[in-house]
């Protein structure tokens, strides 16, 4: 940004006449004194007047029936407090790592397992300064993740990223996000598709991307939001991944939150 450089005054040809200014600056210095002396002394006694006087009530409540129920449900008919299982907000602000989906049978550890940290996170992502910037500003709170891989090729990871109630909706503007890139994606050939059971969790399952020296690459990815938890499955393999397998993943894994 370019500063603008700013001329010195010239020096005045005549002396300034210090005194006389003293003199102005003294007598409204004196007037402000006074003035303020005023204030307080009127506020003094105003609070004098005020505290002999007795309490003014204050006025009853337009609405006075604002609790509910309105009356006392009878005993024995208070309504059942939720359980574990029902009360999603016990679930979730718990151990995440028992939320993950388990690996199944036959699949071995790949990668990242149980609590992971901000750094290893972004890592993962093709702008890991961006990413950075963009979880801090969501508000992000912690990230679960487990990952496993089936056979010589096939892998899959699962990441639960909670964010703090107070920062809105990160859980949402992250997977917002991540829709926009898979969507806008060359490769990818459809806007996805919606998970049952979510409002706004979606899958794609891409085509093959080919390269000469190297084995054929699938994809299939699902990103869902469930209250402050963004969920997030990466698949790969060298075999077509159906889309019932990606479907199924994200099903299983939002039914455990």
């Amino acid at each position: 940004m370019a500063s603008a450089t700013e001329q010195a005054p010239e020096p005045a040809t005549e002396p300034v006449a210090v005194r006389p200014r003293r003199r102005v600056l003294r007598t409204v210095g004196l007037i402000a004194v006074a003035a303020v002396l005023g204030l307080v002394g009127g506020t003094a006694v105003g609070y004098r007047i005020q505290a002999d006087r007795e309490p003014t009530p204050l006025p009853p409540l337009n609405q006075p029936g604002l609790a509910y129920p309105a009356k006392p449900l009878p005993k024995g008919e208070e309504p059942a407090p939720l359980s574990a299982a029902e009360d999603r907000q016990a679930k979730t602000d718990g151990d995440l790592r028992k939320l993950l989906l388990p690996r199944p049978a036959g699949a071995r550890a790949d990668g990242p397992e149980g609590w992971q940290s901000l750094a290893g996170y972004v890592n993962g992502f093709t702008r890991p300064e961006g990413a950075l910037e963009f979880q801090l500003d969501q508000g992000i709170r912690r990230i679960a993740t487990r990952a496993w891989r089936v056979g010589e090729y096939k892998r899959v990871e699962v990441h639960l990223v909670q964010y703090r109630a107070n920062s809105g909706i990160g859980a949402l503007e992250h997977v917002k996000s991540q829709q926009r890139l898979a969507i806008g994606q060359s490769k990818s050939d459809s806007l996805g598709k919606p998970v049952k059971g979510s409002e706004n969790g979606r899958y794609f399952v891409y085509p093959v991307d080919r390269r000469a020296g190297y084995l054929d690459l699938y994809e299939a990815r699902a990103f869902i939001q469930r209250g402050d938890i963004a969920i997030t499955i990466l698949m790969s393999d060298t075999r077509k991944i159906t889309e019932s397998e990606i479907r199924s993943l994200a099903e299983r894994q939002l039914g455990r939150l």
